[in-house]
């Protein structure tokens, strides 16, 4: 199968120009071993060579020697490689001699020993719409964040196109083959998840039955700020004390095997006296796991619009943060006591944001009242201290890109891109 390119490759690149080692860390099947391919000049794949892992326990500077960037994937399944190679990387005294690729945090986190200065992190996750060629990426966050005024043209893909989209996932693996194919993947997926992954890849013993029962309240909370309580009561376990614990657990665990991200808080400096929520939203890594977990498709999905409006939210989160990560950008939402919500805050280390709605449907009534509320956020946030929003946006599933007189910009999902 022939190569498509990611947006990871520019960030693989520039990364190992300045470090010695880099860390590709994401879900499985989302395509870091073959974007590392792509660059390195030798590799050793321990979860398929034996002898490599016999060797690395034997002394791991035998699997060191390679041409470089040599590759070592699936590098949590031999965690005592970690200090070696940071050994190697202080002695050798030049950039891009390792590229480590895991599926996993290894489970005794031996990781905690530093790497700052010669060892740098890069997170892939699964293939954006802009990757897939279902954006045409007319309108990047690039030009957002420059303030740039922003128009195209309405894209051809439907909302029926973007439920099929979040049935099937961005896994690459998959993007040849017929839905019920793609979708049938990603419950295997699931069900090995909760079969062995979690116990195999991190070391954490669990209740399959219950692991499911928590993925799937995630599923039907997804986008929201459910608590630990309400997961454990949805598990429809009596003893909640308990449960709570074991939830908590399995969502690291799930975290630790790079299947769930949260989306945290934003704090910003506000003028008003409205006290911030400090609720994380839960998403999965891929809006196709919560389909997968809830074993549904996209006739069902398009007759719940209300599940459907918030799996196309947690599909805008997954698109974000792929683009976002070019531009070292991180993402948030707000609430506040008085009720005034924003889906998404996009912000860079120099300090540009953007607060994002995310509208399912791009009828006017609909655009006016995502407006006002952005307006309103901006009201309240203390610009002298924060300065002023590189844009103000809306994202829709379909529609024009324009920007409005009240400076508001409008924007499908199928033109944005990095």
């Amino acid at each position: 199968m022939s190569y498509t390119p990611r947006i990871a490759d520019q960030q693989l690149r520039s990364k190992l120009a300045s470090a010695s080692t880099v860390v590709i860390e994401g879900p499985k099947g989302c395509g870091k071993t073959a974007t590392a391919s792509q660059v390195a000049k030798s590799a050793v794949f321990f979860d398929t060579d034996i002898d490599a892992r016999e060797a690395c326990d034997l002394d791991p500077n035998l699997v060191l020697e390679g041409e470089t960037p040599r590759l070592f994937d699936e590098w949590q399944l031999v965690p005592n490689l970690w200090n070696h190679v940071r050994r190697a990387s202080d002695a050798r005294q030049r950039t891009g001699n390792f590229i480590l690729t895991g599926s996993a945090t290894p489970a005794d986190d031996i990781t905690r020993h530093s790497g700052a200065g010669r060892i740098s992190r890069l997170q892939m996750r699964t293939m954006s719409l802009f990757e897939l060629g279902l954006s045409s990426g007319n309108v990047s966050l690039e030009d957002l964040l420059a303030r740039e005024k922003v128009s195209a043209a309405r894209p051809v893909a439907s909302i029926a196109d973007l439920v099929e989209y979040i049935c099937r996932g961005g896994w690459p693996a998959m993007q040849s083959e017929n839905l019920s194919t793609a979708m049938s993947y990603v419950r295997d997926y699931v069900a090995e998840i909760v079969r062995t992954d979690v116990e195999n890849m991190i070391g954490v013993r669990h209740d399959p039955i219950r692991l499911m029962r928590v993925m799937q309240s995630v599923a039907r909370n997804i986008s929201t700020e459910v608590t630990l309580a309400s997961l454990a009561r949805d598990t429809d376990e009596t003893n909640y004390d308990v449960q709570n614990k074991t939830v908590a657990n399995y969502l690291s665990s799930l975290e630790r095997l790079f299947v769930m991200e949260e989306l945290r808080p934003f704090s910003p400096h506000l003028r008003s006296r409205a006290r911030l929520r400090k609720t994380p939203k839960r998403h999965f890594t891929d809006p196709s796991i919560a389909v997968a977990a809830l074993r549904t498709n996209p006739d069902q999905l398009l007759k719940d619009l209300n599940h459907l409006r918030l799996l196309f939210e947690s599909l805008i989160v997954h698109e974000f943060r792929v683009y976002a990560s070019l531009h070292d950008a991180q993402l948030s939402h707000y609430r506040d006591n008085t009720g005034l919500e924003i889906d998404m805050v996009i912000q860079t280390v120099p300090g540009s944001w953007i607060p994002v709605e995310v509208k399912l449907g791009g009828g006017e009534s609909t655009i006016d009242a995502a407006a006002a509320n952005l307006l309103k956020f901006v009201d309240k946030v203390d610009l002298d201290r924060m300065g002023q929003p590189a844009n103000l946006l809306i994202v829709t599933s379909t529609g024009y890109a324009y920007q409005r007189h009240d400076g508001v910009t409008v924007v499908p999902i199928t033109s944005l891109g990095p």
